[in-house]
C-alpha cells in the first residue's frame, strides 16, 4: 500500500479517556438501526473506525476482530466498526473480512466528527490515491475525501471511555490482546 501523509493543517485529536462517549444511531450493513446508549446498557462497547474495503491495515484489523469475537462477546462486549464508505462498500468489507458484528456507515461523517478522528485528505495526496485506483468519491460517495485516523475506543456501561487507542500512521493497529485487556 501506498505511504504518504495524508493529513491537511487540521490534524484531528480524538477524544480521551475518561470521555463521555457521545451517542448516535446509524444503520448498519443489514439495514438495522444501532444506537449507541441502549447497547451500553447491556454491554461494553468496542468502537473502531475504519478507513475502507480498500485498505489492506483495516481488513486485517477487522478480519483479526472477526476471528477472536467470541473472547470478546466472553467479556459482554460487543464491536461496531464506524466508516465513511458506502453500503456496498461495506459488503465488500464484509466478503474480504468475514465480519459479522454491525458494520456502521457514517453518513455526514457525524459519528467521526463527534470523536475527533475525521480529516479531510488533501487535494495532493488525494491525486496519488487516484493514481492507484482509490476514488474518494466513489468509494465515500456524499462523504468524499475524508477518513477516519485508524482509531479503537472502548466505552464502559456508563458511557465512558477506558481505552483509547489513536495513531495517525494506518499501518499500526492495535492487537485483539491489547483490546482484551482493557474489557
Amino acid at each position: 500500500m501506498v505511504s504518504f501523509s495524508s493529513f491537511s493543517q487540521d490534524q484531528p485529536r480524538g477524544l480521551a479517556v475518561n470521555d463521555k462517549a457521545p451517542d448516535f444511531t446509524a444503520k448498519d450493513q443489514s439495514g438495522k438501526s444501532i444506537n449507541l446508549k441502549s447497547l451500553l446498557s447491556k454491554n461494553t462497547v468496542v468502537l473502531v473506525f475504519y478507513r475502507g474495503e480498500w485498505c489492506p491495515f483495516c481488513n486485517k484489523e477487522l478480519r483479526a476482530i472477526e476471528d477472536s469475537l467470541k473472547f470478546i462477546t466472553q467479556k459482554k462486549s460487543i464491536v461496531l466498526a464506524v466508516t465513511p464508505e458506502k453500503q456496498e462498500n461495506i459488503s465488500k468489507t464484509i466478503g474480504k473480512t468475514k465480519a459479522t458484528y454491525s458494520i456502521l456507515h457514517d453518513n455526514g461523517l457525524k459519528i467521526m466528527k463527534d470523536y475527533g478522528v475525521s480529516y479531510k485528505i488533501d487535494s495532493l495526496t488525494n491525486l496519488k490515491y487516484k493514481a492507484y485506483g482509490i476514488d474518494f468519491n466513489s468509494a465515500n460517495g456524499t462523504n468524499g475525501a475524508n477518513l477516519p485516523i485508524p482509531a479503537v475506543y472502548i466505552i464502559d456501561k456508563k458511557g465512558k471511555i477506558i481505552y483509547r487507542y489513536f495513531d495517525a500512521d494506518y499501518h499500526k493497529r492495535p492487537t485483539v490482546k491489547e483490546l482484551l485487556k482493557h474489557l
